[in-house]
């Protein structure tokens, strides 16, 4: 965890700080009398302020006076929150605040009456430019304890009825910092002006299972935009469910171990403590008080088995796979496309890794990592598949480094025949040709103009050519360039910037050219398109990848509560898709939830299966 290091700023012109010096109550930092003054006019109210940034920030303040309300005694950002036990009447200042004694246990306990003094800062998690919220602290601080074991004030409850529908002003791409906090208007106001404080929430519905890290995701408005299996959908830019919130525990996990949880499930009673802004994004309920976990029960679903006549089509981003991946993660992989997935008969893989993983030695190929895939599915008791990729260019295709994943089509050839071409390689572009009155592919496998800039640092996709029954079916198995670099949604900036979209549209957009080749050749083409395309079914890349109708999102099909297979920050979201040609009629789609929703995964990606018949 980076140190946190205050951000020194003037004091906003007009401000109760420029009203304190005038009246000789705080001494400018470089003063001497600044400690000796004994300024007790500054509460915590005051350093807050009614922005999202101190008006104190890198100046010195004494004997700012509350009550110790939670200790942090691990890692390297150790402290302590204490809070004002007579507010003021804004409901824009937070009463509440952190001081940052990094690697050093401080040396207080909950229920203290201190005074504090400190140097007055700015924390930005991963630093100002990552474009997260800024924590305001305390640092370079001493204290006087003058009682214990005094009462702490009340929680403040979220709820939907004190969380705005509106998540945040709209400052045009531009930074929030500066305006007025208007906690009754919008989400992250009402957060930001309680940073610090004692919040709580009640019988909270478990919205992000517990991750490896020992934190997970409730919402604090359990009504609103709910899916069929109790996680909150994310649905639209405009609403990013604003009752979101991370729970993490201030309690040693040796006294209460930390709950494992999965979507649906909930926090009983009372969870509560500070309302902190992590390094990981999101303002998070640093716990005191642990609710009761309540089981919902949730089941990992199944598929149906397609009937003889169905082609079965599936896609699963099977998350950094290589020979180095233990052997219980094959044979969970496995049993899930032999019994959740009911055995598809073509199957398009994400992230299949080289065969020495992260191993940045040259190594390419990864014969290994599929040979140790389709014989953890033969064990069991799954088809005989075979596999068809084609090796990328050395660290040329993002995702690790020295990983080199890749797509990867495995197919049941006791049900459906590949097509092999000869000719594809990392370099050479997949073409649609005419074989007699049909489309074919120039190369089977083959990849799509892989020298083209819209692919740099990222996978290309891979074009195959199959035969179920006497039709010709075309699939493209996909993985467009992840997120990394856009704006969180709690960003400072708002509306936050989505920059990688643009890599994507312009992907998607490559894509969408290459089937319409294939329908300018044969307009009967079957094609399916699948994968991880990382991004939404109302994103631009997705709009694009559909232009003229010439595929169709299988998504939008689904009831909308139904439209998940990602969790991300306790949104319930799509980034994997299945998407159609005209002639591909009558299509039975299923997105089958087994791993994004539950603490235990297998990958953080849902597979989804599509079942068609010719």
């Amino acid at each position: 965890m980076p140190t946190r290091r205050p951000l020194r700023r003037p004091p906003a012109a007009g401000s109760l700080i420029a009203v304190a010096l005038a009246a000789g109550l705080l001494a400018a930092p470089q003063s001497a009398s600044a400690t000796d003054a004994g300024d007790t006019a500054i509460r915590i109210h005051d350093i807050q302020g009614t922005t999202r940034v101190s008006p104190l920030a890198g100046r010195q303040v004494t004997d700012v006076p509350g009550v110790v309300t939670a200790v942090r005694t691990f890692g390297s950002a150790r402290g302590f929150w204490f809070q004002d036990t007579c507010p003021d009447r804004s409901p824009a200042t937070s009463e509440g605040i952190f001081v940052f004694t990094g690697s050093t246990t401080p040396a207080v306990a909950v229920g203290d009456d201190v005074l504090v003094s400190a140097t007055v800062g700015e924390y930005y998690p991963g630093g100002e430019t990552a474009g997260l919220q800024s924590v305001t602290q305390l640092t370079k601080a001493s204290w006087t304890v003058r009682s214990s074991g005094n009462a702490l004030p009340a929680a403040f409850r979220l709820r939907a009825s004190s969380l705005p529908d509106r998540y945040a002003p709209d400052a045009h791409g531009g930074s929030i910092e500066q305006l007025p906090l208007r906690p009754d208007s919008y989400a992250l106001d009402r957060y930001e002006s309680l940073e610090g404080m004692r919040v709580s929430v009640e019988d909270a519905p478990v919205v992000g299972a517990t991750s490896s890290h020992k934190d997970l995701w409730v919402t604090a408005d359990p009504r609103h935009n709910r899916t069929e299996r109790g996680g909150a959908l994310y649905g639209s830019y405009r609403d990013p469910n604003g009752g979101r919130v991370k729970v993490t525990s201030l309690i040693p996990f040796a006294q209460r171990p930390f709950p494992v949880a999965n979507v649906g499930d909930a926090l009983t009673g009372t969870t509560a403590g500070p309302l902190d802004y992590d390094n990981f994004g999101g303002y998070t309920l640093q716990a005191t008080e642990l609710g009761t976990l309540a089981d919902r029960g949730l089941k990992r679903e199944t598929t149906r088995k397609q009937k003889d006549g169905e082609l079965a089509v599936a896609t699963y981003n099977v998350e950094n796979l290589s020979p180095k991946t233990p052997q219980a993660k094959f044979d969970r992989l496995a049993a899930a496309l032999v019994t959740n997935l009911a055995s598809p008969d073509v199957v398009a893989l994400e992230e299949v890794q080289d065969d020495n993983g992260t191993t940045d030695d040259g190594v390419v190929e990864a014969g290994q990592t599929l040979r140790k895939l389709t014989d953890a599915i033969k064990a069991a008791g799954g088809p005989a598949y075979e596999w068809r990729q084609i090796s990328p260019v050395n660290d040329q295709d993002g995702g690790q480094p020295g990983g080199n994943i890749r797509t990867a089509f495995l197919f049941n050839p006791a049900r459906v025949s590949f097509v092999d071409t000869p000719g594809g390689d990392s370099g050479t572009a997949v073409k649609a040709v005419r074989e007699g009155d049909q489309a074919a592919l120039s190369a089977s496998p083959g990849r799509i103009e892989p020298a083209d800039a819209a692919w740099t640092n990222s996978r290309k996709p891979l074009a195959g050519q199959f035969s179920f029954r006497g039709e010709r079916v075309f699939v493209v198995a996909n993985h467009f360039n992840s997120k990394g670099g856009d704006q969180g949604l709690d960003s400072r900036f708002q509306a936050p910037a989505r920059t990688s979209e643009v890599q994507r549209t312009q992907q998607a957009k490559l894509v969408n050219t290459f089937v319409k080749q294939l329908l300018a050749t044969d307009k009967h083409a079957n094609v399916i398109v699948a994968g991880d395309l990382n991004d939404y079914q109302f994103s631009p890349a997705l709009t694009t990848l559909t232009a003229d109708g010439v595929l169709t999102d299988l998504v939008d099909r689904l009831p909308r509560k139904e439209r998940y297979g990602y969790v991300f920050q306790g949104n319930s979201q799509v980034l994997d898709h299945m998407l159609t040609s005209r002639h591909v009629r009558s299509v039975d789609y299923d997105i089958v939830h087994i791993n994004a929703e539950f603490a235990d995964q297998a990958s953080d990606h849902d597979p989804q299966v599509l079942r068609w018949k010719p």
